[in-house]
């Protein structure tokens, strides 16, 4: 088993930046992919971007492309999500998932992912 928290979210401002961090514990060998999903109030929950754990190969959303960042700490079992020039439409809950080595599906296929963290909210105001 895998768990995984986020922490991080926050209010902003239009425009300001925020770091999201994603904390995995449990057996973290078996992670061969991590990602970050969101879900606003009424809509379901989209894609953000991917990053394999072994090559560091990252997938964006075009919708975060250029202003979201995803990096990892190897030693600490942590992601982060960095976000700047954050619209209103980026409020969500954020979520972090992870999976472990099996079959290919696209970065973006829910359900090949076995872990899922709590969320954490982030808000971005006009």
């Amino acid at each position: 088993q895998v768990q995984l928290v986020e922490s991080g979210g926050g209010l902003v401002q239009a425009g300001a930046s925020l770091k999201l961090s994603c904390a995995a514990s449990g057996r973290t060998f078996s992670i061969s992919k991590m990602a970050w999903f969101r879900q606003a109030p009424g809509k379901e929950r989209e894609f953000v971007v991917s990053m394999t754990w072994s090559t560091g190969l990252t997938v964006y959303a075009d919708s975060v492309k250029g202003r979201f960042t995803v990096a990892r700490d190897n030693a600490r079992d942590t992601v982060y999500l960095e976000m700047s020039s954050l619209k209103p439409e980026d409020s969500a809950v954020y979520y972090c998932a992870a999976r472990p080595s099996g079959l290919y599906f696209p970065p973006a296929n829910q359900a090949q992912y076995a872990y899922w963290g709590q969320g954490t909210q982030v808000t971005v105001s006009s």
